[in-house]
This record gives structure tokens, C-alpha cells and sequence, in this order.
């Protein structure tokens, strides 16, 4: 192992610190931990029977990850597990692979996790705009409320891969032949945890509404409502049966778009952990002094490579970190990591002791409480704010939600993310202009785009001044300009306040100063800024060419030498 790696790898093992909190307030942690547990259960046994892979594996990937990822992870408050988001993507794999596929791709994805946050990218989630972030957040709500249509209404899950046909089927199903009990059930515990999140929003309302739900329906001795069955006893033991080195090349599509997802999900939850912890607690510092530190995105990558790297070999689904669930957990005081690491041991616990209890719940409550997750699941503060921003953060939400929905969350953030990017250059390029200043007092401009046009007299001296990026639309907007400088004179383009040349831009300007120097132009840059030589010199604008084209570090400069030099033009075409 070399140096470099070894002190990487260093930087993202927990460190004496971690140790530290976790001694901080161990009352505190272990009430947020049973909160925490008490509404990650149902939610575990619920995503695992939405990703096709069984209760088994949710509750698995609760336990594995919750305690590994909290060990490892970059985040004081961080709680991983199953999320609605990773079943969005692995539904897709369990058709077409299988749960072996899944364990497969999620070992894989732990790989990839590992090795992004051993290289540092974590500080790359914050370039992700906004827009997209709700938007997809949306198209995984709206997917996770549809895949549980077939459950709520009571009928079986119908054939199909794609999340709105199966509802449609499942819709169809239920007119044909409707039954009232399990759309009761649903709509019954569903309603109650909104309720209870909107009236106390600090009492964990999911596992007591599954609770009652299945006392009333075994009271009430209904037949024909679905149930989670029977459960193991405890976890399974470690097994490499899985491995299979020959699904390497057809699983690293899902294997990379399931380490983005549980990176991304990560560290937005992070996020969102810090800033309600600095809320709560604003006269403390965040930098260890305070009690609490903010998280380390590198460190978090890594704990959650190293939390998929272990689920699979005990039949787990790949895992994330949980926004709502670690939300509860700030919410209810938790001080460290011991909080995650407690609610995982609780879910174990709770499995071993009830695990006979567990198998009565209909599947139908278990669908109430993930349809009300997806709705909680919409911020629509942040909603309504974008609708209010403008209509192309607006039209890149709807995209993204919308692709989400009807194809896949990997292509939809691709295509989020390239909208977005196309928005962003066309505001960018167009702050871009070009300003004709006078000569003799360069100081005040004459207005944007203007330059010295026909009628207007001779002009031995042309100063031009380039705002914002060199980019292609700055460029078109520089060569009408250039047109009507007069032959036989000089042009100084003054490029201090150029931001940014991208190479479309040089090579247009590059083109520019050729056709000056034809028509007999002198042309001169004056405050070309170091960081752009490189692109400028590409395309040969930095290297002088004969004493046609010259740089100076500033306009007095280059004004005193085009001055100097008109005398010594020559009068005609050149």
C-alpha cells in the first residue's frame, strides 16, 4: 500500500474524535435511537417487499447498514437503511437478474462507493442544482406511491416492469372484481401518520397505525387481505454464493447507477442533517467545540461503500442514507452516531423477540405508510419556490420528475442535469457584450454592441471592451462590431473584465484578428488575464505575429504604443 493511499485511507477511518461523541450524551441517543427504530421498521419491511426481494432483505440492510454506515460514515446523525429511492432501481434488476442480480450489483456498488470516497469527489454533490433535486425527489415520490397500487387495492402485483403500467393493470384488476377491505386499510393508516405528522409531528405515528391496523383486521377476522408472512428469526448467515464474475460487464450499468443514487441520497441527507442541527442549536459551533461536527462528504461515501460491501452477504438490498429517518433522529436529540447504531440494534431485537407478531401485518397497511412517506416526501415549499424562480428551473423539475417517472432516476438526472447546464450557459453567455469606448477617455462606455459604423469619421484608434465570457455568443457579437473598424488604423480590445474564454470564443476572436490584419488593422489586447492564455494560445492569439498583433498588460499602455505607432500607418489597402 503506498503512502498516499494509505493516508487517504486514514482520512476517511473514524478518527479519536468519533470515539469522543459518541461518550457525549448516551441518554439522548439511545431515546432518539428506539424513535428512530420505531419508524424504520415498518418502513424496512414495506421497502423490501416494494423492491421484490422480501422483508427478509429490508430488515437485513436495516440492521447491516444502519450500524456499518453509522460506524464509518462522515455524519454525526446520519441514518442508512432501505429507501423508496434504491427500490425505484432495483425493482428493474430483480426482473431481469433476480435477487442474486441485485446482491451482485450492490456488492459492485460498494466498490464504486469505496473508491469515490478514497478520491474525493464527495464535494461534487453540491454542484447539483436545485431543480433537480426536487424534481427527482417528485418522480420518487410519484414512483413510490404507485408501486404500491397492487398492495392497497388488495389484488395480485400484475406482470411488468414499468411502475404506471403495473398500477394501470392493477386499477383494471380491482374494477373488475373490487374489494373494499385492504383500500380501507391503506387509506386508514395512511391518514393517520399525515395526521400525526402534521399534529405531533414529534410522536412516530407509522408502527402504532400498522399496529392497529392489524389487531382490527385479525379482530374483525377478514378474510382475503394479504399479509407480511413468516419471518426469520434473526439474520442469515454470511454467504458468497452471489459472486459471480460473469455478471460484471451486464451488471455495471445498475451497479453505477445505484452507487450515484446511495452517494447522492447520502449526501443530501447530510445536508439536510447539518442545517437542522445548526437550527436547533445555533449558538454552538459546528467544528467539533460545539459538541457536533458537520459532515465529511468523503468519509460518508466511504461509509456507505463499506455498508453494501457487507449487506449482500446477508441477502440485504442495497443501502442509503434515509432523509426522513435521520431527520426523526435530529428531531429527537440525538447527539452522535450511537443514536443509528441503537436503532439498528432495536430493529434486531424486535425481530428476534416478535419476528411471530411480524407476520400478521396486512400488506395494505404496510402500503398506507409508504404511500404517506411519498407524500411527505414532496416539499412543496420547494416546489412552489421554483415555479416562482422562473420557468426554466420550473421546466427542469418537470423533466426530471417526469423521466423519473416514465423511464429511470439515472437518465433523469442526466437529463436534469443537462438542462440545467444548457439554462445556466445560455444566462451566462448572455451577460456577455462588448462596449466601444472613446479613446481619448476610455473610462465611459457609449453603449453595448456599438462600434464605429458608416458616416461616422475616421477613427485611428478603436477601443473596444469585451464584458463577461469569451464565449460563442460574445464572439458574434465582437466580429459585427470589428467590421466597421476603419482600414488602416488600430483596434485595441480590452479584456480585463473577460470572466472566461472557452474555445469557440477564441477561435472566433482568433478569426477576427486575421481579418483585421488583412485589411490593414493593427489590432492590440490589452489585460489578458494569466488563467486564459492557455485557450487564447491555442489558437495562436498570445503569440505575437510579426508587429501586427501585440499584448499589453493594461490600456494606457497599449493606447500610448497605438498612438505612437499611427503616424506610422500606411494610407491605403494594404
Amino acid at each position: 500500500m503506498t503512502a498516499a493511499l494509505w493516508e487517504r485511507l486514514r482520512a476517511v477511518l473514524p478518527d479519536s474524535a468519533t470515539v469522543r461523541s459518541v461518550r457525549r450524551a448516551p441518554a439522548k441517543d439511545l431515546l432518539a435511537g428506539v424513535t428512530v427504530a420505531v419508524v424504520a421498521l415498518p418502513l424496512a419491511l414495506g421497502f423490501g417487499i416494494s423492491s421484490g426481494m422480501g422483508t427478509e432483505a429490508g430488515l437485513a440492510t436495516a440492521i447491516i447498514a444502519g450500524v456499518l454506515a453509522a460506524v464509518f460514515g462522515g455524519s454525526d446523525f446520519q441514518v442508512s437503511g432501505p429507501t423508496g429511492a434504491m427500490t425505484v432501481v432495483l425493482v428493474p434488476v430483480v426482473h431481469a437478474r433476480g435477487v442474486d442480480g441485485v446482491l451482485m450489483a450492490g456488492f459492485m456498488a460498494g466498490v464504486i462507493l469505496v473508491g469515490l470516497g478514497l478520491g474525493r469527489v464527495g464535494g461534487l454533490v453540491r454542484l447539483v442544482p436545485m431543480p433537480v433535486i426536487v424534481g427527482f425527489t417528485v418522480g420518487i415520490a410519484a414512483v413510490i406511491a404507485l408501486q404500491q397500487v397492487p398492495a392497497a387495492l388488495g389484488v395480485p402485483t400484475p406482470e411488468g416492469e414499468k411502475v404506471v403500467t403495473v398500477a394501470a393493470r392493477a386499477l383494471a384488476r380491482f374494477a373488475d372484481e373490487p374489494r373494499w377491505t385492504s383500500v380501507t386499510v391503506s387509506a386508514a393508516v395512511a391518514v393517520v401518520v399525515l395526521l400525526g405528522a402534521r399534529l405531533r409531528p414529534s410522536v412516530p405515528m407509522s408502527l402504532p397505525a400498522v399496529a392497529l391496523a392489524t389487531v382490527a383486521v385479525e379482530l374483525v377476522h377478514v378474510d382475503g387481505v394479504a399479509r407480511v408472512g413468516a419471518l426469520p428469526a434473526g439474520l442469515q448467515a454470511p454467504s458468497w454464493g452471489f459472486l459471480d464474475p460473469g455478471m460484471v460487464p451486464e451488471l455495471l450499468p445498475a451497479a453505477a447507477a445505484i452507487a450515484a443514487l446511495a452517494g447522492l441520497e447520502s449526501l443530501l441527507s447530510a445536508t439536510v442533517a447539518d442545517e437542522m442541527r445548526a437550527s436547533s442549536d445555533p449558538g454552538r459551533g459546528s467544528n467539533g467545540a460545539g459538541g457536533w461536527r458537520r459532515h465529511d462528504p468523503d468519509r460518508e461515501l466511504f461509509g456507505q461503500g463499506v455498508a453494501n460491501l457487507a449487506v449482500p452477504l446477508f441477502g440485504g438490498m442495497p443501502a442509503t442514507a434515509a432523509i426522513a429517518r435521520t431527520a426523526v433522529n435530529v428531531r429527537s436529540g440525538a447527539a452522535s452516531r450511537l443514536s443509528a447504531v441503537i436503532h439498528a440494534v432495536v430493529i434486531a431485537a424486535v425481530v428476534a423477540a416478535a419476528a411471530g407478531l411480524v407476520r400478521y401485518i396486512p400488506l395494505a397497511a404496510l402500503a398506507g405508510v409508504l404511500v404517506a412517506t411519498a407524500i411527505r416526501m414532496v416539499e412543496t415549499d420547494a416546489v412552489r419556490a421554483l415555479a416562482r424562480a422562473g420557468r426554466g428551473e420550473l421546466a427542469v423539475m418537470v423533466l426530471t420528475g417526469a423521466v423519473t417517472l416514465v423511464v429511470d432516476l439515472v437518465v433523469a438526472v442526466a437529463v436534469g442535469l443537462a438542462l440545467a447546464g444548457a439554462l445556466a450557459l445560455r444566462q451566462v453567455a448572455g451577460t456577455a457584450w462588448v462596449e466601444h469606448l472613446p479613446s481619448d477617455d476610455d473610462s465611459r462606455p457609449q453603449g453595448p454592441g456599438s462600434g464605429s459604423g458608416p458616416g461616422t469619421g475616421p477613427a485611428p484608434v478603436t477601443v473596444l471592451r469585451i464584458d463577461g465570457p469569451l464565449s460563442f455568443t460574445a464572439a458574434h457579437r465582437l466580429l459585427p462590431t470589428l467590421e466597421h473598424v476603419h482600414d488602416d488604423s488600430v483596434v485595441l480590445i480590452r479584456m480585463s473584465r473577460v470572466s472566461a474564454v472557452d474555445a469557440t470564443g477564441a477561435a472566433a476572436l482568433s478569426v477576427a484578428l486575421t481579418d483585421l490584419e488583412a485589411r490593414g488593422v493593427v489590432p492590440l489586447l490589452s489585460g489578458v488575464r494569466p488563467e486564459h492564455h492557455q485557450t487564447l494560445g491555442a489558437y495562436g492569439i498570445t503569440a505575437e505575429s510579426g508587429d501586427r498583433r501585440r499584448m499589453f498588460p493594461d490600456a494606457p499602455s497599449a493606447l500610448a504604443y497605438a498612438r505612437a505607432l499611427i503616424p506610422a500607418q500606411p494610407h491605403g489597402p494594404s
